[in-house]
């Protein structure tokens, strides 16, 4: 059907990401290889139309394994697919291929070739995705828009590409697309909402938006038991779904908690070897309890410890991977960065727990009433776009796949739509979710009470108190921590400079020079 090699490297798809041009001109090469911070293999990409109207393709895809091909062709229809499609069979059996053999990018051709556009409302995945088709283009983000996708219009065509800082030289005004909005400190550049595809006309104004998912705003009236071993199940799928093959080595973040616990105990079923890792630093660790989990399931568990200065100095890092300028966000971010550092690069696949509490209400365990509980969930729910939480980039700067259970689609729609009966019940957080690991995990592990891994690893203090060892008063410490994140965008995103030459002390010195503030070191 294509010429896509088989697939490889990071499973069901090889690419990792992308930056490409789709123009109305003929391109002379593919340019100079972008500034991503991700690693992996270079691939350069360059597809010239076979009919009239159709876009010329230029630029590069990186990918986990050098032999991989990027794009997919067919009839007149060009998919490019960075990341993986998850449910593979059954999208198979609607369009009426063997998923058997086929790359994500072929799967996702064949569903375009049957449904067209709308196809796009069948894929449960974490991908990010570019269409051709006669004069048109597609882009398209998954459900939760888990792989960021950035857009820049110009005369002469339209430029796709998943890390921000890669649009960012030369940036001028663009067209502002049905369906995207500015993405941070990067003018002209325009990020594609979640769960929605963007059709355009290169070199031309002429755009639309459709979304393919949205949060369900509805609750579920189950009993206890129906909603317990629903989200058993549906649970388990999301994760035997991004393990990879059979044989594939399995790591997992383990903090302890019932969230991370729980995908540890799913990926171990059958027999599964498991290697699971921990970050702590002298502030704080949940070695302790994450040694019952792992002790309890047999796993290879691995602990890794910073000092908390050093995890904090690392932020250029996490700014850098998550192009955003949210300080309280980058918290919760910055231990799983550093941990995805140390861990040495094999290209390991590394499935996390993370996101479970956005839909179960996990952080807002002192909210009593359950409207308040609900709204609050709701709000979360229908504000995440664009905080690049689950970004991939996250750890394939460090040479690391990571996948996340919790954001498979069928999950989200099942914990979110669950009444928040289910979610707080005597006077338990993430009841049902506990509930269903209970014979799965250890008592003390399904009744440990709620902590976040930035609150684990003492994340949430470490940046505080180092602010604090220089002189900032506690009434400033919120506005010297947004405005380090703003000049750590500027210069790991806007103007691109290597995270690992950003020094943490000058941009603190900029920000307080700026701010009147003394220094005392």
């Amino acid at each position: 059907m294509s010429d896509v090699g088989s697939d490889s490297g990071m499973g069901s798809s090889p690419i990792i990401g992308f930056s490409i041009h789709l123009g109305t001109v003929a391109p002379t090469d593919t340019g100079s290889i972008p500034p991503w911070v991700s690693t992996g293999h270079a691939i350069p990409v360059l597809v010239e139309p076979k009919t009239s109207g159709e876009p010329y393709w230029s630029g590069w895809a990186l990918a986990g394994d050098s032999r991989a091909t990027a794009v997919a062709s067919h009839d007149g229809v060009t998919v490019l697919l960075a990341g993986e499609l998850y449910h593979r069979a059954e999208l198979g059996s609607v369009v009426g291929e063997t998923a058997d053999g086929l790359s994500d990018a072929e799967l996702l051709l064949a569903c375009w070739l049957r449904y067209g556009p709308s196809g796009l409302r069948l894929c449960n995945g974490r991908f990010a995705a570019v269409v051709a088709e006669n004069d048109s283009v597609v882009v398209a983000t998954d459900h939760a828009g888990t792989i960021p996708l950035y857009l820049r219009t110009r005369p002469d065509g339209v430029d796709v590409a998943t890390e921000a800082k890669v649009l960012a030289e030369g940036a001028g005004d663009s067209f502002p697309a049905p369906g995207t909005e500015p993405a941070p400190g990067l003018t002209g550049v325009r990020r594609v909402q979640a769960g929605t595809a963007v059709t355009l006309v290169p070199g031309s104004t002429v755009a639309e938006a459709a979304r393919t998912w949205r949060p369900p705003h509805h609750r579920l009236i189950v009993s206890p038991d129906e909603a317990v071993n629903r989200v058993a199940d549906v649970l388990d799928k999301a994760v035997r779904t991004r393990l990879g093959g059979p044989h594939d080595p399995v790591t997992a973040v383990l903090s302890g908690g019932i969230d991370s616990s729980s995908v540890v105990a799913l990926a171990s079923g059958g027999g599964r070897p498991v290697r699971t890792i921990s970050l702590g630093t002298d502030i704080g660790d949940e070695f302790a309890a994450a040694r019952v989990v792992a002790e309890h399931l047999g796993t290879r568990h691995h602990e890794f410890r910073c000092s908390s200065e050093e995890l904090v100095r690392q932020l250029p890092w996490a700014v850098a991977a998550a192009e955003i300028v949210d300080a309280e966000v980058l918290e919760y971010l910055l231990p799983l960065v550093v941990l995805y550092r140390m861990v040495p690069n094999e290209g390991t696949r590394i499935v996390t727990g993370y996101g479970a509490d956005i839909p179960l209400g996990g952080m807002h365990r002192t909210t009593e009433r359950l409207h308040s509980l609900d709204e609050v969930i709701a709000f979360d729910m229908g504000t995440f776009d664009g905080l690049n939480e689950l970004s991939p980039v996250l750890g394939s700067m460090a040479g690391h796949w990571t996948t996340h259970p919790f954001w498979d689609r069928d999950v989200l729609d099942l914990l979110t739509a669950l009444e928040p009966g289910l979610k707080r019940r005597d006077g338990r957080d993430k009841w049902v979710l506990r509930e269903a690991m209970r014979e799965l995990l250890p008592t003390a592990t399904v009744t440990r009470p709620k902590l976040g891994i930035h609150e684990g690893s003492g994340t949430s203090s470490a940046w505080s108190q180092l602010l604090r060892r220089v002189g900032v008063a506690e009434s400033d410490l919120a506005s010297v921590k947004t405005a380090m994140a703003a000049v750590f965008h500027r210069r790991t995103v806007r103007e691109q400079e290597p995270p690992g030459e950003v020094s943490f002390d000058d941009v603190l010195d900029e920000v307080m020079s700026e701010q009147n503030l003394a220094v005392t070191r």
